[in-house]
């Protein structure tokens, strides 16, 4: 009796060979810490079994299996942040080479240069018959109304030419619009883009952004267009 009892004790899993091949209990940033602490306990638990009761192969197999799976995933993640990271790099590649250009994204103001033209956008998800564009004075003052006409589905780019509805040539400054379309006397949702120009990336918990001058940060996949 006396002997069968020791023998039982001396095959139980320890308690911390289990925790040492528990991935829930085992932090996968000290991998090889873990590797070496399951040899060391599987080769004492090996030298001190009981001849006549030896440990269970099923038993060891699923520890060995468990330490396996764990290293696995571990390379796996390593493997994975290694592709995020070269993502990354590519995605500020691409960015860099917008440095400089023009975009239009989601807005509806536009920057008037000294005795110039600026361009905008709108965004449709249909043709339609007309599409008229009202631009406003940082005042919210109604200075020019253009009719664009049929336009199609997608993105359509407008010029401003500059001037009011009197032909006198508008002061710079930042000016508002707004977008309406009718497709057989009907309204149609229209989406107002804007242009800016592409001065510098930011690089943050979010991915890479693109800095638009006075209209703050946008994602790549906000660009609708490069000029």
């Amino acid at each position: 009796m006396t002997t069968a009892t020791a023998a039982t004790t001396t095959n139980k899993m320890p308690s911390d060979f289990l925790a040492a091949v528990n991935p829930r209990t085992k932090s996968t940033s000290d991998m090889q810490l873990s590797e070496d602490r399951f040899l060391k306990l599987l080769t004492t638990q090996l030298q001190n079994q009981d001849p006549l009761n030896p440990l269970d192969n099923a038993q060891m197999t699923s520890q060995m299996a468990q330490i396996s799976t764990v290293n696995g995933i571990e390379k796996l993640n390593a493997t994975l942040t290694k592709l995020m990271t070269n993502s990354s790099d590519s995605q500020v590649m691409q960015a860099a080479s917008l440095l400089g250009r023009h975009v239009l994204v989601a807005g509806s103001g536009m920057t008037l240069p000294e005795n110039g033209q600026t361009m905008a956008g709108l965004e449709l998800t249909q043709p339609v018959d007309n599409a008229t564009v009202t631009i406003r004075d940082a005042n919210g003052l109604q200075i020019r109304t253009l009719q664009l006409g049929e336009q199609s589905t997608g993105l359509n780019a407008f010029l401003w030419d500059g001037k009011n509805d009197a032909g006198v040539q508008a002061v710079s400054g930042r000016y508002t619009f707004s977008v309406t379309a009718e497709q057989g006397g009907k309204d149609v949702t229209a989406k107002g883009l804007e242009l800016a120009p592409v001065t510098g990336i930011v690089r943050g918990s979010s991915g890479v952004q693109l800095e638009l001058s006075y209209l703050g940060n946008f994602n790549m996949a906000d660009i609708r267009q490069v000029f």
